[in-house]
């Protein structure tokens, strides 16, 4: 039979399941967009830049249950995304890639478009293919799927050439994507001794990050069995109810809020999982873990990359966890009494507290805006952060209350992942209440996505933190510079781009304007439009997180350093 490349290809994502693709079409790639845009199953969904398809993706991804895919155009389309597909790389979130390239036989060089986007992509992508046949094209695509989704998951990117898209080729069949079940893998020797440790320990911890979020359920029952505190990294925030009594926040040492260093003060046994031990999570790596460590992740790599296991678990949390479980249950039937839970609750009251009791000198809050944001939001509600201090502030502030429920850009770090990253986990979510909270820094990069939820008629709310710096940065500049340099923003009309963009627009300019302001954002976002809120928030408040990185970064200065950097500071203090 005859068919088109992009016909091959429309059909091979509706059968992987792909419902939704994220682009810009162009004239590498206008067959397959006639072609999806024919299909009664996947949406095709227009952007306004490339990046913001990416990040689009990589939220539908991790928020939804089909896999976020991006159909874009060579060469630019592939570079503007690049943000994106690096961020889905380092955090472990699978994407499919799509784009056009070069007509691959016509003999010419320096066509529109030509570049090696293999070379350009392989740092940041599990894996490339260049189709070379139109009975090349399923069969690539199914591989490219079970390669980003399987393992540690990731993006994987396959070029379809111009001819081979556009035109009609020879091919024998069409087959359908047949399922490969996981094979169940691990050591009971291992989970045996494992057990036997956390069992015996003093005070055993967990420490939960995003791979962790499928084991939820037989987390909290062994964090319940152990008495054991339990911390998350930052892209883990929902591996655990913030509800539950043993939740702390995120991680544990200097740089955690009282609760979790407090709790994790006498940990003797640490059960790690789903976690790289990067830097964010570790507090510039300055956790203090135990030897007794136990780490489990999909990726065996990460293993003693920055700190020693005692016991290495290779596999997924889905089937490990619930091993342990059982070993564990072998071992002890009953939860010990311990003063733990009360002491977490008294921890994180105070902290609340201090605050809720801070002057934010007539501007907003962050504890109140948190405050009035959660009770607003139900269970099942999704937070997409950017990053920036907002970040930290939810991080620390912002209780999560349902698996998948906070997503924010992580290891690869990527400013502008917010506006794109809410309306991907709308669309994976059309049922949940979505809101994003962003930074006036990270709001100017992507801010103009605000069309695409327009267009859509997505009922989201978007928080602006608007204090006309970029605070994480201009705060990091403050301690040793006494200075800013490039960090002060010029004034930016949120009520304009509101308008220009379609979205509807609420401002909240003090604490007391706050329980007003979330709720009639949330009302406008329930009749299905987007709503900007513009919050002037007050961050004269440093979190414990920003306080804690910035001590343990200063440690590990040599003495000169220290010296030249304490002294230029102290200097600048008196000199201004």
């Amino acid at each position: 039979m005859k068919k088109t490349g992009a016909a091959l290809a429309r059909f091979a994502l509706e059968q992987l399941g792909v419902s939704h693709t994220f682009g810009i079409p162009g004239v590498h790639n206008t067959e397959l967009y006639d072609e999806l845009n024919a299909s009664d199953s996947i949406q095709p969904v227009l952007v306004t830049h490339e990046c913001g398809a990416a990040f689009m993706a990589d939220a539908f991804s991790r928020t939804g249950s089909s896999i976020g895919t991006l159909v874009i155009v060579p060469a630019a389309g592939v570079t503007h995304a690049a943000s994106g597909i690096g961020e889905a790389g380092l955090d472990g979130i699978p994407m499919l890639i799509i784009s056009g390239g070069i007509h691959s036989e016509s003999g010419r060089r320096y066509q529109l478009h030509d570049i090696d986007q293999h070379a350009l992509l392989a740092p940041i992508t599990k894996a490339t293919f260049r189709i070379l046949s139109h009975a090349e094209v399923i069969p690539t695509l199914y591989q490219a799927y079970r390669i980003a989704t399987g393992g540690e998951p990731g993006p994987v990117f396959v070029e379809l050439p111009y001819n081979i898209g556009n035109f009609l080729g020879e091919v024998a069949e069409m087959p359908p994507f047949v399922v490969e079940p996981l094979a169940p893998s691990h050591d009971p020797a291992q989970l045996r001794e494992a057990a036997r440790l956390l069992v015996e320990a003093h005070q055993p911890g967990l420490f939960l990050g995003w791979g962790a979020v499928g084991a939820q359920a037989e987390l909290i029952q062994l964090a319940e069995l152990l008495g054991a505190p339990v911390c998350t990294t930052l892209q883990g925030l929902s591996a655990l109810p913030a509800t539950h009594p043993l939740h702390v926040g995120i991680g544990f040492g200097d740089y955690a809020v009282p609760a979790a260093a407090n709790a994790f003060g006498d940990c003797d046994c640490l059960l790690a999982v789903g976690t790289r031990f990067a830097e964010i999570p570790t507090g510039s790596y300055s956790m203090p873990v135990p030897e007794n460590l136990i780490h489990l992740d999909i990726n065996p790599q990460v293993f003693g990359a920055n700190y020693p296991a005692r016991i290495a678990l290779a596999g997924a949390a889905e089937q490990l966890i619930p091993a342990l479980l059982a070993e564990v249950r072998a071992l002890r039937s009953e939860t010990p009494a311990s003063p733990l839970q009360t002491r977490i609750a008294a921890d994180k009251a105070a902290y609340l507290k201090e605050w809720l009791q801070h002057d934010s000198r007539g501007r907003v809050n962050p504890a109140a805006f948190c405050q009035a944001l959660r009770a607003q939001l139900n269970d099942e509600a999704i937070v997409v952060a950017d990053d920036g201090n907002h970040t930290f502030l939810l991080a620390e502030l912002m209780p999560i209350h349902g698996p998948r429920g906070f997503i924010s850009p992580s290891d690869f770090n990527a400013m502008g992942y917010c506006v794109p990253g809410m309306i991907g986990a709308k669309l994976a979510n059309p049922d949940r209440q979505v809101v994003g909270v962003v930074g006036d820094g990270a709001l100017r990069m992507t801010g103009l996505e605000l069309v695409t939820a327009s267009s859509l008629g997505l009922g989201v709310a978007l928080f602006v933190f608007n204090d006309g710096e970029l605070s994480q940065i201009a705060q990091a500049q403050e301690i040793p510079y006494n200075r800013k340099a490039c960090t002060v923003l010029h004034p930016l009309n949120l009520a304009a781009l509101a308008e220009a963009t379609g979205a509807a627009f609420v401002a909240i300019e003090s604490t007391e304007q706050c329980l007003d302001g979330v709720a009639r954002a949330m009302a406008l976002a329930g009749e299905g439009r987007p709503v900007l809120v513009d919050v002037r928030i007050d961050y004269s408040k440093r979190t414990r997180f920003t306080e804690g990185v910035v001590k343990a970064t200063l440690k590990r200065f040599t003495p000169r350093d220290k010296v030249r950097v304490v002294g230029r500071a102290l200097w600048r203090r008196v000199t201004g």
